[in-house]
């Protein structure tokens, strides 16, 4: 029986994102082109122009990506059946800690993606749409119940969003690290929580 060559793997869109990140990582955003990307995965670059236009098209895919990832994490604490107040003083913490994370484990990434981020206004902005609208959800049941005190939940979610922002925009990246950071921020999330009615589980006297 004749030997059978194996069976290509199939190219996706998923493959190309998870190419173009590492070729990302190696040559970082001004020296990274699509050939290196297909060159990664040998395949021609047209073969990844069939899923991605343009480069612009492939770097704001993947740049969303990135900052999908966070929503995903988010999005599991927005929908658990808890207290409101728990789940806005635990989805504040995590978007601060997985900012922290990637900044701290990947630091070459980290500032490619700064520069990405930048580039693509589309992909930034639904993101931002994406958690206000999850912080809406939460402070919108807390209302429900009585938790919180404020009329408009879309308008209070978009304020915590602003004021907390030192601690999640990627331009404040290098403060993060510092040792009164943690301190800092849970001072500001108790006064956010306060502020919107909250008066149980303040860590702050």
């Amino acid at each position: 029986m004749a030997a059978t060559s194996p069976t290509p793997t199939t190219l996706t869109a998923e493959r190309i994102l998870e190419a173009t990140e590492e070729v990302l990582r190696r040559h970082g955003p001004a020296k990274a082109t699509v050939v290196d990307v297909a060159r990664a995965l040998g395949v021609s670059h047209g073969s990844v122009y069939r899923h991605f236009r343009t480069k612009a098209a492939l770097r704001e895919a993947v740049t969303k990506r990135w900052l999908d990832r966070t929503s995903q994490l988010l999005s599991g604490i927005v929908a658990a059946d808890r207290d409101p107040e728990e789940r806005l003083r635990d989805w504040l913490w995590a978007l601060f800690d997985a900012k922290r994370r990637k900044a701290g484990d990947d630091p070459e990434l980290f500032a490619t993606y700064m520069v990405l981020v930048d580039e693509n206004g589309p992909a930034v902005t639904g993101h931002i749409d994406d958690l206000t609208g999850q912080l809406a959800e939460i402070i919108g049941a807390g209302s429900g119940t009585g938790a919180f005190t404020v009329p408009a939940p879309a308008a209070a979610a978009r304020t915590v969003f602003q004021a907390t922002g030192r601690f999640h925009d990627p331009g404040y990246a290098r403060e993060w690290m510092r040792p009164e950071a943690e301190a800092d921020f849970a001072s500001l999330v108790d006064l956010l929580l306060r502020g919107l009615g909250s008066t149980r589980g303040l860590t702050s006297p």
